[in-house]
């Protein structure tokens, strides 16, 4: 990372495991923050549990093993947060302040401090103390129940963690934004990020569907929300699969046209809640129609026609896509293929590949930090 990188010379201690906080932290050493991450002596548990994702998350990163229970390491943590701009932990409630380390204590001593925790049901509330993991706070955010097949039993099967993820996302818009705030009032501030509550306003589009069909003395069901005519998956006669996203009227009349779809030329049609109601008729007579010629016919057709599609692309898929190649997504770093934050700025090099051994830093960061005591 050089020194003109958007957020060099921040320095961020990260106290997170697993996968929302490390994939927070990461985003913003991709921006050039240092960041340090404080493992416990037998390390991060996903170097055991889920050794890619690790690596996947953890890049670039300093690492450092301190016992804090212990009196000796938790003195040397307090060290680095006087002169630390962010902390982020994830741990459940309270447990910070038993340990001596929750934003009362460091904030007394580093005033500037942006105090960030994320945790699965946030700090207050009847469940804040229940354990979880993306599955559980996906469910009580209402994510779970409008999720699988319109007229089906409730899934989880987006492929994505997208319950952590949010948080992350949230983690690290308030981290920026309480710095910013601090640029002007030199005071940071705590931050309390619930990976439920983040992912819950994620759910807010299709919330605002219910709540409108409410107000209207109307029940709003799963299927009322996800039912979407000329839109999903279909197989292709080589056994791939293409997505066909026909919403609007001008790309259903185009995808009719591209595939000789025929029965719907009614111009009522062209209203979108009457293509919706024969969302099912219209899946049944596009399948046949897509399952007869190979994905590299229909990718044709559709980008002449401008039907919006596009390939299921496969992890091993990924490297290669054409677009994704293009956008320079995937990178290689020594051994490892790694993704390179999405957003290109300036100051940013390309993604770091080393992944820290536990304690790594040790010496470096824990020695520098008592000569500058």
């Amino acid at each position: 990372m050089t020194g003109t990188a958007p957020l060099s010379g921040l320095r961020i201690l990260d106290l997170t495991e697993l996968l929302p906080g490390p994939y927070a932290t990461q985003q913003l050493a991709e921006m050039g923050a240092e960041v340090i991450k404080v493992e416990r002596p037998a390390g991060d548990a996903a170097r055991a549990l889920f050794p890619g994702l690790f690596a996947a998350v953890n890049r670039g990163k300093k690492s450092i093993a301190l016992n804090l229970k212990d009196d000796t390491d938790r003195a040397a943590f307090l060290r680095l947060a006087k002169r630390a701009d962010v902390v982020i932990e994830g741990y459940r409630p309270g447990v910070t302040a038993r340990l001596g380390i929750d934003y009362e204590t460091l904030s007394a001593l580093n005033p500037g401090l942006v105090y960030c925790s994320v945790s699965g049901y946030g700090q207050t509330g009847p469940a804040s103390d229940w354990p979880g993991h993306d599955l559980n706070y996906a469910a009580m955010a209402g994510a779970v129940a409008i999720s699988g097949a319109p007229d089906g039993p409730p899934e989880y099967t987006t492929g994505v963690p997208i319950g952590d993820l949010s948080a992350a996302m949230y983690a690290i818009i308030t981290i920026l934004a309480a710095l910013r705030g601090r640029d002007a009032t030199g005071r940071g501030q705590y931050l309390d990020v619930a990976i439920t509550d983040a992912l819950a306003s994620w759910v807010a589009p299709r919330y605002g569907v219910w709540d409108a069909g409410r107000q209207a003395g109307r029940e709003i069901t799963k299927a009322d929300i996800l039912r979407r005519a000329a839109y999903g998956i279909f197989e292709t006669a080589d056994g791939n699969y293409i997505t066909i996203g026909a919403i609007e009227t001008h790309f259903f009349r185009r995808l009719i046209r591209a595939t000789g779809m025929t029965g719907f030329d009614d111009p009522a049609l062209d209203d979108f809640a009457a293509r919706t109601d024969r969302a099912d008729d219209i899946r049944a007579a596009l399948t046949p129609l897509i399952a007869a010629r190979p994905y590299a016919h229909w990718a044709e057709i559709f980008e002449v026609e401008d039907v919006p599609f596009a390939p299921v692309n496969r992890l091993e898929d990924l490297a290669r896509d054409p677009q994704v190649k293009a956008r320079g997504m995937v990178h290689s770093a020594g051994a490892a293929q790694v993704m390179a934050f999405p957003v290109p700025m300036a100051g940013m090099s390309d993604p770091a590949g080393h992944v820290p051994t536990v304690g790594e830093h040790q010496a470096e960061i824990l020695d520098h930090a008592e000569e500058t005591e």
